[in-house]
């Protein structure tokens, strides 16, 4: 019994404990260099596309383990299309919502071929890949195309540029008051949710322990505080933090309180079982893909806003990213197993390997390196805890 709970305690908490490990190790091995208000934001800027292609990248694991190989390739060529357009003078909201539609239909396309034709999504995704990557090259021709001068209020509202960040309302002077306002408004928020979430659970008769509670309440607004006190420290809450805030709120509560939430996990437990008690199953794949594309839309708006350009190189080597933020975090191999916040501590500790070695000055190829062992112990702790539990 002692021995199954340890390892239950292990599948839940094992990346944070990780992840604070490799917080520390950074912080000593760059005299705390990681931790600075300019690096702390840069963390969340450089690695938004990260959070919000792994939260779509979740639903396609979760269905048997699938994954998406196109998005990298399906953010490069949104992100031209909607560069040039951008250059035309067009109305900015009916450009995102073009945007938008472009990788919406081909998050479709590509879903279509895999639930109702049932062509494995690797062959699927593989041609995505390259098709889009082509495409990307013949729209922007070979050549970058800057939207710096023609569209600043994309750039600004996107997350690109010094003046991306949420306004100081109450004009704090060299701290951002806004921000730590904002932090305290979360953590409030968060602590009334798991209050009511013990008292439903204490109802309904469910054992609970309330000291794990507490120690978890504790940490998790401690973290929120220390981002809200670094942030007001630089320039403020970065407009691209907001993006990934909503997305990861709406994927979480789908995953976690909707009818089609349960279905992704239940086709991936075990889809025979899931089609014979009713559930269309291949409503859930085309789902899956679909929203995989919508999502690397708003990944493409976020990448060339950052950049102020779009190149034919862009969103290389993305769908190993959100990939790799998905296993790391917890989810599993066979799919059926994995989780919102999860996937964003997976991204997390992905994104502080990549700032603490890049502050250290480590090679590019070490990272790689460093990068894929990790990706490697993450899905073999989830073999081997399996079999644990078998």
């Amino acid at each position: 019994m002692e021995k199954t709970k340890v390892i239950n305690w292990m599948q839940k908490y094992s990346m944070i404990v990780i992840l604070a490990v490799i917080v520390i190790f950074f912080t000593i091995q760059t005299g705390g260099r990681i931790l600075m208000p300019q690096n702390i934001t840069n963390l969340i800027s450089q690695n938004a596309y990260v959070f919000i292609l792994a939260v779509g990248m979740l639903l396609c694991i979760l269905t048997g383990g699938n994954i998406d190989l196109s998005i990298g390739s399906v953010v490069c060529f949104v992100g031209a299309v909607g560069a040039l357009m951008l250059n035309t003078g067009m109305n900015m909201l009916l450009i995102v919502v073009l945007m938008l539609s472009i990788g919406l239909l081909i998050g479709m396309w590509q879903g279509y071929w895999v639930a109702f034709v049932k062509v494995p999504p690797f062959i699927v995704t593989l041609t995505g890949m390259l098709v889009f990557r082509g495409l990307s090259n013949v729209v922007l021709q070979g050549k970058a195309v800057s939207i710096s001068a023609s569209a600043p209020e994309f750039v600004k509202i996107f997350g690109g540029g010094a003046d991306c960040y949420i306004p100081d309302f109450f004009n704090g002077g060299g701290t951002n008051i806004f921000s730590i306002v904002l932090g305290i408004v979360i953590m409030v928020l968060y602590m009334i949710y798991e209050e009511m979430q013990l008292v439903k659970k204490q109802k309904l008769g469910q054992e609970v322990s309330t000291k794990a509670i507490l120690i978890k309440v504790i940490a998790i607004s401690s973290i929120i505080m220390f981002f809200a006190i670094q942030f007001s420290q630089y320039k403020g809450v970065p407009t691209s933090l907001i993006w990934v805030a909503i997305i990861v709120a709406i994927y979480w509560y789908i995953t976690s309180k909707t009818t089609i939430g349960r279905h992704f996990y239940a086709v991936g437990g075990n889809e025979k079982a899931t089609r014979l008690s009713g559930i269309n199953t291949k409503r859930v794949y085309f789902i899956a893909y679909a929203n995989m594309g919508l999502l690397s839309a708003l990944a493409g708006m976020l990448t060339i806003a950052r950049m102020t350009s779009a190149q034919p190189t862009y969103g290389t080597n993305y769908e190993m990213d959100a990939i790799s933020a998905c296993f790391i975090g917890g989810a599993s191999a066979y799919g059926g197993v994995g989780t919102v916040p999860g996937v964003i501590v997976g991204a997390l500790l992905m994104g502080i390997i990549n700032l603490g070695m890049s502050i250290m000055g480590v090679d590019s190829n070490y990272q790689k390196v460093v990068k894929g062992l990790v990706l490697l112990a993450a899905v073999i702790f989830d073999i081997l805890s399996k079999r644990q539990k078998a």
